[in-house]
């Protein structure tokens, strides 16, 4: 176990928790290079078909940059600032294109840096307590892990706009409504709820899942024409796999598909 930071593993589900509680689970140099290391293991382990991300402790799921390390940040020359970030965004790559389906258990307040990664999940369950900002205003800084695209993505330019400038904190009703989480469940059953549907995406078929999450983050960025060939390919590729004859096969008994053995 990495300080700061918890992986575990089991059934096909592997949880990264954030474990500093006490900084209400803020990330720093270390947290940043610990949690790109586990999360690139677990996108190349083929054990694992669910990821979930969330924060340790009951009212953060991480709020950014740790503050109290900034100082010696700025201390530092801007080619080694440049540099730290750029291998920092690849965990926002990792989160949005590995071959897994990424959630953000969002148990608190997502905030900065932290908002970030929990958009760049493919779903987003929030506790009804959570909060959420993006914090850089406040402390004089543009916005990094790619937070200005996947929020634009997720809720449109003139909500993106409008959290970024003004930096309010939103509660979780209004991050639903603006589509930037994908439910809201209360704090005491975030848990329950989010690994239920974990589990359910684990016994699910995973050459399915990866060629769906390919196709939603190219739909991105391709046009229509584009898109309408990639599907093209990807459909024909996933019609030729033994998980698409055992749920054809399950259809056809009127039972339910079994996709653990690949």
């Amino acid at each position: 176990m990495t300080p700061g930071l918890i992986t575990s593993v089991s059934q096909g589900v592997a949880t990264v928790t954030i474990n500093r509680p006490e900084r209400r689970n803020a990330i720093n140099g270390e947290l940043c290079d610990a949690l790109l290391a586990s999360l690139t293991g677990l996108s190349e382990d083929e054990t694992v078909r669910v990821v979930i991300l969330t924060g340790a402790g009951q009212d953060a799921f991480c709020a950014g940059g740790d503050v109290k390390r900034m100082d010696g940040i700025a201390a530092q020359s801007f080619d080694t600032r440049l540099s730290n970030l750029r291998r920092w965004g690849k965990i926002t790559l990792l989160l949005h294109d590995m071959p897994k389906i990424t959630i953000a258990m969002v148990n608190g307040v997502a905030a900065g840096a932290g908002l970030s990664l929990a958009a760049a999940c493919d779903l987003r369950f929030a506790a009804r307590s959570a909060r959420f900002a993006t914090a850089y205003a406040r402390i004089a800084r543009s916005g990094d892990f790619g937070g200005s695209a996947l929020l634009t993505r997720l809720i449109g330019s003139a909500r993106a706009r409008e959290l970024y400038l003004l930096g309010d904190i939103i509660d979780s009703a209004t991050a639903a409504s603006y589509g930037l989480v994908s439910r809201v469940f209360e704090d005491a059953q975030l848990q329950t709820e989010t690994m239920g549907i974990a589990r359910r995406l684990a016994d699910g078929p995973p050459i399915a899942h990866r060629y769906i999450k390919q196709n939603l983050s190219a739909a991105e960025t391709k046009n229509l024409a584009e898109m309408v060939e990639l599907e093209a390919l990807n459909h024909a590729r996933t019609g030729e796999t033994s998980e698409h004859l055992e749920a054809v096969a399950a259809f056809r008994d009127r039972r339910p598909p079994n996709f653990k053995a690949r």
